[in-house]
């Protein structure tokens, strides 16, 4: 029987992980056929499957089920007593990260992670898709690497790390006839309102707590992101609560002007998230460091 090479019982555990080999190479910065023929060495190794190709991915076989805690803990312990923990070459890596995103970050937070990788790791690429309620699946499984926004409902077995925190502004049009300064309760009543729908932003919040404060809002466009939302507002009389660096950053794009709210809001955090199957995984501890050191209150850790 061929002896068991450390490299192949790396594929099989980020197989196991990832159910997908093609994302196992990518973690292991390897060709995906030289992660094919790791994986066919184990198979006639084993003299077992280890994996059958479903529509969820590559599901373990019962064999494979067994022998997992015993071949990651082999795993882990010689890369210990070598002393050669996982090191992530962030400079040449050209590995996929999937993140996780609301429409809020993907304008206040990726376009700073884009221009931090484009000096110093220009052969990774980001996979940005909008966070749901299949994001903590998504996250166990291995399917995206991070999630960025509000998830306040996720269960054991995940971390979260706090960016950064937000509270809320007005948007109106730099030219709106009525709206000049800090629209009182009466002003603000009397204009037409736009309602944005999307989730894992923390703006449910708003609409708790305008109804708890008794303002009534005469909401005449619902739209399912804040993406047009500027374009939107400086075109019309129509007002829209948003975070403020959401504000800020569309404010520079669009003809609008921020104000504070007639009403307090309560400020949210936003943070980041993955699940613990992946907390030692090199790559991905690179990519959370990197996004916590664009934001100052990422390096406060773990919440």
């Amino acid at each position: 029987m061929a002896k068991l090479d450390l490299e192949w019982l790396k594929v099989f555990v980020e197989v196991y992980r990832t159910q997908s080999v093609s994302q196992a190479a990518e973690r292991l910065d390897l060709a995906q056929a030289n992660a094919s023929v790791a994986l066919a060495k184990l198979r006639r190794h084993f003299g077992d499957r280890l994996f059958a190709r479903t529509s969820r991915g590559m599901e373990p076989t019962p064999y494979a089920q067994q022998i997992y805690p015993e071949l990651l803990d082999t795993v882990e312990r010689l890369g210990r007593l070598a002393g050669t923990r996982a090191v992530f070459d962030a400079g040449h890596s050209t590995r996929r990260f999937r993140i996780g995103m609301t429409d809020i970050s993907e304008i206040v937070v990726l376009p700073t992670l884009l221009n931090h990788l484009r000096r110093v790791a220009p052969g990774l690429q980001i996979e940005a898709e909008r966070i749901d309620t299949g994001t903590p699946r998504r996250l166990e499984s291995g399917e995206i690497d991070l999630a960025v926004g509000f998830l306040p409902h996720l269960e054991a077995g995940f971390y979260q790390q706090v960016l950064f925190r937000q509270d809320f502004v007005c948007l109106a049009a730099n030219d709106h006839p009525r709206v000049r300064v800090k629209p009182g309760k009466q002003a603000f009543l009397a204009e037409g309102h736009i309602a944005v729908t999307t989730s894992g932003t923390g703006h449910a919040i708003v609409d708790k707590v305008l109804a708890e404060k008794g303002f009534d809002r005469r909401v005449v466009l619902k739209v399912p992101s804040f993406l047009g939302v500027a374009r939107l507002v400086g075109c019309t009389e129509l007002l829209v609560i948003v975070p403020r660096r959401l504000g800020e950053a569309l404010a520079q794009q669009e003809r609008v002007s921020l104000y504070p709210p007639p009403v307090a809001l309560p400020a949210f955090a936003v943070k980041q998230h993955w699940h613990e199957r992946y907390h030692s995984d090199a790559g991905n501890a690179w990519l959370r460091q990197a996004l916590a050191g664009l934001h100052a209150e990422g390096r406060r850790g773990l919440v």
